[in-house]
């Protein structure tokens, strides 16, 4: 029994240890990955802002959509 149960620790360590040091790996590997790709890559070029010209078409539009949008209260309400 002795044996057995030291055999069992034993494993469990050696499990444990194996684990242990893959994570360890596996972090500072995709550390430097990231870091190699971040130096490596040109930096993303700001757009140019597109002016909107659906505002402009609707401020002429200002009455006429009061309009509709009381008369869709209206009928809701009632």
């Amino acid at each position: 029994m002795d044996n057995l149960l030291s055999e069992g620790l034993t494993l469990m360590v050696f499990g444990m240890g194996f684990v242990f040091v893959f994570l360890t790996l596996l972090v500072g590997i995709t550390t430097g990955m990231s870091k190699l790709v971040t130096k490596y890559t040109p930096a993303p070029q700001p757009k140019a802002a597109k002016p909107a010209p659906a505002a402009a078409a609707q401020s002429g539009n200002n009455d006429e959509l009061v309009a509709v949008i009381s008369a869709a209260v209206h009928k809701y309400r009632s």
